[in-house]
């Protein structure tokens, strides 16, 4: 079996799959996928797999490959954990793709001459003889607006990327288009019992913990917030042993957790392991992490991530437990209150809103003068606007001004309402939902598997360490989404439910902290570390012939945007220069 990175596969016509076989089907996911065979049907697994039967669960891909025999897709709703396969059935000359609910792992396709292609990352499916890749000026421009190529369209032209809960189907000569074979739905009931609930919680979340953990080679991250603390201590009460915890601090006022990650070890007695990343690191890291990447990733906590995975490697820990997804399923992200203060504006009547409130404030010269007046302005320019487009207003690239930075024939190339349209897409089936469960419901598509999944996962591998994520389990995911959604959002009191359900178990400095996030310290290191500037500088250079910037917007972004305001800044200088990292590093294509 070779590495996942290594294989493709193609459909490309019925002999050519029996006589190929295992490398037609190809590695799909994991560091190393399970190829079965049942009577006619060919199945590469990869992940950590959980099949739901009559007699409970199991992970054995045998069961998984007859389930998948006697029911095709209508097998896929009773795969539980994280995980990507690749089926063929040599009788029926039919194939399918496939992705777990929340795209923790990923696959890519394409339709090239008359077949189907897919692979698991796009650098082995671009290499497709078939495949003509191109650059796509819309994902370049919806990546400089997300910091990340948003699904499921990909940073080429005419390859996609199976959303997750989805699969598709294909066949000799091409493929259908993703059909879901699971949605997520929100239960708005707001009667339910409290106590009956946290004990359901507590279970739910010992359960999936023990579901991933893989015994004595398994440790977890711990940043010292919430998630990563409850997934450690679960790790060591589930294991019986202390668990082996692995952090990362940063020497920068506002940034370094490391206060907290050690509250947390000491509290559950965990064998902690500690790095502080330097901006040296940093230098030596992101060409590598650029590069390792199969398109544009603009999210700078890759670094520690990577750096908090390669200590855990080395320290002999072969599979790590993350504790992301926790924010998106109970309410934990700052911005969930934001919005929730924001929703306040919606309980005025319309007209009095329209006809009064907002051609006062908004159009009034006074109300952007006066300091006290100016924050009234503020709230209205924002609470105005309806969702979802209320929530990602204030966008980094609005902020700049598109055209004062990007160059007028890029811009022509490009729809600059395409990343409002995918908002409104990913809004739509949350529309009737509470205000916190139309944000969680976005936010599963655009923080988790857009950005914090392929973060944590990429780094992991690039690392050498295998990742689960045991907040994802499907079994939490529907606690989550039966939850009433006053106790994950209570007035502004984040994940309420989470914290009341563990109160017991967690150390109070964890319960009190503020959230803070796994950062890095862009913006200063930037401006005080020398090499890392020069770094950022040369790499950005490398886009001007791409004609993507203006250079004048650009010297201004380096020379006095950025030392005006390094934390606000610094991360469209990171963003643009992982772009011309990336584009370096795939220059022969």
């Amino acid at each position: 079996m070779q590495p996942m990175r290594r294989a493709a596969g193609a459909a490309a016509g019925t002999d050519a799959i029996r006589r190929r076989g295992a490398a037609a089907i190809g590695v799909v996911a994991g560091h190393t996928a399970r190829l079965v065979e049942h009577e006619d049907l060919i199945v590469a697994i990869g992940g950590h797999p959980r099949l739901n039967t009559e007699t409970g669960w199991t992970s054995e891909a045998v069961a998984i490959a007859r389930a998948l025999a006697a029911d095709g897709p209508a097998a896929l709703p009773r795969i539980g954990g994280d995980f990507a396969l690749a089926a063929w059935d040599a009788t029926k000359s039919r194939g399918l793709l496939a992705v777990d609910r929340s795209g923790v792992h990923q696959l890519v396709y394409a339709r090239a001459n008359g077949s189907f292609a897919f692979a698991s990352t796009l650098d082995v499916l671009a290499a497709h003889p078939g495949l003509d890749c191109q650059l796509s000026p819309q994902a370049v421009f919806d990546y400089l607006y997300f910091h990340v190529c948003p699904g499921p369209d990909t940073i080429y032209r005419g390859l996609d990327r199976v959303p997750p809960g989805h699969h598709v189907e294909f066949g000799p000569t091409g493929g259908s288009e993703p059909r879901p074979y699971w949605t997520m739905r929100f239960d708005e009931d707001r009667s339910k019992d409290l106590d009956a609930l946290k004990q359901r919680f507590v279970s739910l979340l010992r359960d999936a913990v023990a579901a991933s953990s893989d015994g004595t080679t398994c440790g977890a991250f711990l940043s010292g917030g919430t998630d990563s603390s409850t997934v450690s201590g679960m790790l060591g009460r589930t294991s019986g042993a202390p668990a082996r915890t692995f952090s990362i601090g940063f020497e920068a006022a506002g940034y370094d957790e490391m206060e907290f990650a050690r509250t947390a070890a000491k509290h559950f007695g965990c064998v902690h392991h500690e790095y502080y990343v330097t901006p040296g690191d940093v230098v030596a890291a992101v060409p590598k992490i650029a590069a390792y990447y199969d398109q544009p990733f603009g999210n700078a906590s890759a670094v520690p991530a990577y750096y908090c995975a390669k200590l855990a490697r080395e320290s002999g820990v072969h599979r790590l437990l993350a504790g992301d997804g926790g924010d998106e399923l109970f309410g934990g992200n700052e911005r969930y209150s934001k919005q929730q203060l924001l929703g306040v504006y919606d309980r005025i009547p319309r007209p009095l809103r329209g006809l009064l409130i907002e051609p006062l404030v908004l159009s009034t010269p006074l109300f952007r003068a006066i300091p006290g007046l100016r924050k009234l302005h503020s709230y209205i320019e924002q609470a105005s606007q309806p969702m979802p487009h209320r929530y990602m207003a204030r966008n980094l690239l609005d902020y700049l001004g598109i055209e004062n930075l990007l160059a007028p024939d890029f811009l022509a190339a490009v729809d600059r309402a395409h990343p409002q349209r995918l908002l409104s897409e990913a809004h739509a089936p949350f529309a009737g939902c509470s205000l916190i469960n139309q944000m969680l419901g976005i936010d599963q598509r655009f923080t988790l598997a857009d950005s914090d999944l392929p973060k944590v996962t990429r780094m992991c591998e690039l690392a050498g360490v295998d990742v689960a994520f045991p907040l994802l389990d499907e079994r939490l995911i529907e606690f989550s989404t039966g939850l009433p959604a006053q106790m994950k959002l209570r007035g502004t009191q984040l994940r309420w439910f989470f914290k009341e359900a563990l109160r017991d178990f967690l150390p109070p400095a964890v319960i009190t902290k503020q959230k803070q996030g796994f950062g890095l310290p862009v913006g200063t290191w930037l401006v005080e570390h020398a090499p890392l500037r020069a770094l950022a500088e040369q790499a950005i250079d490398t886009l001007r012939p791409h004609r993507i910037v203006r250079p004048e917007a650009v010297d201004e972004l380096l020379n006095r945007r950025l030392h005006e305001h390094p934390r606000f800044f610094g991360t469209m200088v990171w963003v643009l220069m992982m772009l011309g990292l990336w584009l370096d590093s795939h220059k022969e294509r």
